[in-house]
């Protein structure tokens, strides 16, 4: 058996107790199908970030934090070519945003929010689909999530062990920006 296909089914197999633990929820569609991202509302620890439209993320601002439900997404093109893979997973996240705008404007804290929040090493595309890269700015906080990240980077890329491991990025996305390219008409 494929060391990936194994790796993959373990993880399939303790995904359930990440969901739990981590206080995730699925973002549905309108039909009550779960897309590929899973949210949480958090308070902002990070340095403080201009998103290019103007607006300012502090310590302690509410934002929406995304999560891409990565086992779902490698079983689903774990078959796919790196480039096809990519596009895949672009598609799926793009087709997914409007309803985390729909999950964020119906949200108790809904005015409190600024905007969403992601933490990734693959952070190519991710300027089309409208969220900011930043760097993290905290060595130790960018190291911990390196390696934590690592095993979702190895699982992704073809021949990850001969590459180096890019650095992780904070991606941000405001309110606004959210609304104006994924708004549901």
């Amino acid at each position: 058996m494929n060391i990936k296909i194994y790796c993959l089914f373990i993880w399939s197999m303790i995904d359930w107790v990440y969901y739990n633990f981590t206080r995730l929820q699925y973002v549905k569609k309108s039909c009550g199908e779960k897309t590929i991202l899973r949210v949480r509302v958090i308070k902002y620890k990070g340095q403080n970030v201009i998103l290019s439209d103007g607006t300012e993320i502090n310590k302690n601002d509410v934002l929406i934090k995304i999560h891409l439900h990565n086992v779902k997404l490698l079983s689903r093109f774990h078959e796919f070519s790196e480039i096809k893979r990519g596009l895949a997973v672009y598609k799926s996240i793009k087709d997914s945003l409007p309803f985390v705008y729909h999950y964020l404007n119906t949200h108790k804290q809904e005015s409190k929010i600024k905007g969403l929040i992601g933490i990734t090493l693959l952070h190519k595309g991710s300027k089309k689909l409208g969220f900011e890269p930043v760097t993290i700015q905290n060595y130790y906080f960018r190291s911990f999530k390196r390696v934590a990240l690592f095993p979702i980077y190895f699982l992704a890329s073809s021949n990850a062990m001969n590459k180096r491991v890019p650095e992780p990025m904070y991606l941000f996305m405001s309110k606004k920006s959210l609304m104006k390219k994924y708004h549901l008409s």
